[in-house]
């Protein structure tokens, strides 16, 4: 195989050899007489700047640590990577692991912890240095941080990562390092499903897979028939029965009394991933034909959950059957979709030290053919898709591969074939296994790890809550949610306008309406003026601002029920469940994913070394925002 030096000059030869992109504007004057006295034999060690332009995290402690791991590119180095015998915790909390230090000689000469060349107070030499690397990086051609972070393709962190001290990456398949077309994959799928529920005996030949029908992040209730979109406590917002979305009062009236509890599995399905999308539309359809008497008597007497066991039987065959899998396999450029930036994105992490892992549930035949489709042609001839990764497991079985141990196999010939082996080495394709296994062949364990997948239990929340791996959720829809938000915006403030308006009023018409009831009880109202207050006058103001409300709420609830139709006109926003509560999924994945953004080469855009900060969360009785757009410009 070829190592990671030999492989990146390959893809920069490769990438050479292409049509060259739209020329940027060049750098100004100020950054080519830096870039021109830069040495020449190395990368820029732009001095104590490096880490400016990297990262927002506390900055090491320079001198001892990791003396053992410097830089071997030139006789003299500048800076040394703390090793994990000698990483500490910073004040976030966060392992100082692969963090970039002077060196101690490089720092003594600089007078000890450099005030010999940085004069004055550290406040105004970081402001001004952030002013400057802000600058740099605009003249340099490269996006900072905080711009990407505010963009459909940037990485969003719920939970502070410090990816310099994470020393694996784990990724998923399946829609994760490869997106699937939706309507191509989840409509084959459906269709495969829908020809299992005919030869059951199921009326479906008016059927068509509609794709909005349905969003991930809602939940099933197999009881009742419905899918539901609650928030984050659990109470639900939107419902649907069969294909026919409940008017809120009938949503008030079915579960006004009750929580969405996804512990009782007999009764609730959340809808984790985007393969969900088949099922939901299935089951809702046949809701209708349920409802409708057209399923026939023969089948039996069929409640909502016997009709949920049916569809997802008939799709479970036509996964097992491998009709689905054969037919993508054989065409593959009709439900893959590429993204050239995502091997550039993995060889930046490789060169960085990073080991790769492929971990997938997907068996090693599908596997290794989309994935020669969806990397080689974007990687040199001689270099292929296996050269990334450090160890490849398929058929995995998760969730169970991070709960339990099965069996280990290692793939010994391009045909599949299988050998039963008790240890996993590097460079080496597996099948089955399990998380501790990697771990104890890698010799690393827990927050070393991040792993990133695109379904909220399977990858995320059982890597988290078995084995306290750092976490990442791929979810593509964040692209269209995020330029969905910013094309509402100008309709959100004006909402949000009639509300505050709304609100005024209601509480001079409260404290009136207070007034009046005071004083019929012969009391005094709460001020002089209001219990003086002429009774008529009283009165019609009263019932003046109750019309005025009246007429905003008119107003207000069209646009309420409209908020976040530009996503989808059904279920609104995905994030979000009413104007300002979060989802039950966002909910999901502040909790179990320590960063999630739409697709894995995002990466691309930020560097390996890159210090992932929680962003701030508002509370209700702190009403100032210390992280506005208008008063931060860099991390």
């Amino acid at each position: 195989m070829a190592d990671a030096a030999e492989l990146v000059r390959l893809l920069r030869l490769r990438a050479a050899q292409r049509p060259s992109p739209p020329q940027r504007p060049g750098p100004s004057p100020r950054a080519q007489r830096l870039l021109r006295a830069l040495p020449r034999r190395r990368r820029p060690p732009l001095s104590l700047r490096c880490r400016a332009l990297d990262a927002s995290g506390p900055a090491a402690v320079e001198g001892e640590r990791g003396e053992e791991d410097v830089f071997e590119d030139e006789e003299e180095s500048y800076f040394s990577v703390t090793s994990s015998g000698l990483s500490q915790v910073d004040y976030l909390g966060q392992s100082t692991r692969g963090d970039l230090n002077v060196r101690r000689e490089r720092l003594e000469a600089l007078g000890g912890n450099g005030e010999s060349t940085l004069h004055g107070p550290i406040e105004e030499i970081a402001w001004k240095e952030a002013e400057e690397a802000e600058t740099l990086l605009h003249d340099l051609g490269i996006a900072d941080p905080f711009s990407v972070r505010h963009s459909p393709r940037g990485i969003f962190c719920t939970r502070t990562l410090n990816l310099r001290s994470i020393s694996v990456i784990g990724y998923d398949m399946d829609y994760t390092l490869i997106h699937y077309n939706v309507m191509a994959w989840e409509g084959r799928a459906y269709d495969y499903g829908m020809d299992n529920l005919k030869s059951m005996g199921f009326p479906v030949d008016d059927l068509k897979f509609d794709p909005d029908l349905v969003i991930r992040g809602l939940i099933i209730d197999k009881e009742k028939g419905n899918l539901v979109k609650p928030d984050r406590f659990g109470y639900i917002k939107r419902a649907m029965h069969g294909t026919q979305m409940l008017s809120t009062p009938s949503v008030s009236e079915i579960y006004g009394r009750e929580l969405v509890d996804l512990r009782k599995e007999s009764r609730w399905e959340f809808l984790n991933t985007l393969f969900s999308v088949s099922e939901a539309v299935m089951f809702m359809q046949m809701v209708d034909k349920l409802d409708q008497g057209l399923v026939p008597a023969e089948l039996g007497p069929l409640d909502y959950k016997g009709l949920y066991n049916a569809v997802s039987k008939a799709l479970f065959r036509a996964h097992v059957e491998g009709q689905l899998k054969r037919e993508i396999m054989a065409e593959p450029e009709r439900f893959v979709e590429p993204d050239p930036e995502l091997p550039l994105a993995l060889l930046d992490q490789k060169e960085a030290g990073k080991k790769l892992l492929l971990i997938t549930n997907s068996d090693y035949h599908y596997t290794n053919k989309m994935m020669n489709h969806a990397f080689n042609r974007f990687l040199p001839n001689d270099v292929s898709w296996r050269d990334l990764f450090e160890m490849v497991i398929v058929s995995a079985r998760k969730p169970e591969f991070f709960q339990l141990s099965h069996p280990l196999y290692e793939v010994v010939t391009d045909d599949g074939l299988m050998r039963p082996c008790f240890k996993a080495n590097s460079g080496g394709l597996y099948s089955g296994g399990s998380a501790q296994m990697v771990e104890k062949s890698l010799n690393i364990h827990g927050d070393e790890i991040l792993y990133v997948g695109d379904h909220i239990y399977t990858d995320v929340s059982q890597s988290k809550v078995h084995l306290r791996w750092r976490t990442a959720l791929i979810c593509r829809e964040l692209e269209d949610e995020f330029d969905a938000l910013v094309q509402s915006h100008g309709q959100k403030e004006k909402l949000v306008a009639l509300i505050q308006q709304k609100e005024i009023v209601g509480d001079l018409f409260n404290q009136l309406r207070l007034a009046q009831q005071r004083r019929s009880n012969s009391r005094p109202a709460q001020t002089l003026a209001a219990t003086c207050m002429d009774d008529q006058e009283l009165t019609e103001s009263m019932q003046k601002l109750l019309i005025v409300m009246q007429r905003l709420d008119e107003k207000i609830g069209p646009m309420l029920e409209s908020d976040g139709e530009l996503f989808n006109k059904r279920w609104g926003w995905l994030s979000r469940a009413g104007l300002w509560d979060k989802s039950h999924l966002t909910r999901q994945i502040e909790k179990y994913a320590d960063i999630y953004t739409s697709r894995v080469s995002n990466f691309l855009h930020y560097t390996p070394f890159m210090y992932f900060q929680s962003q701030e969360q508002t509370l209700a009785h702190d009403a100032h925002s210390y992280f506005r757009e208008e008063s931060i410009k860099v991390q």
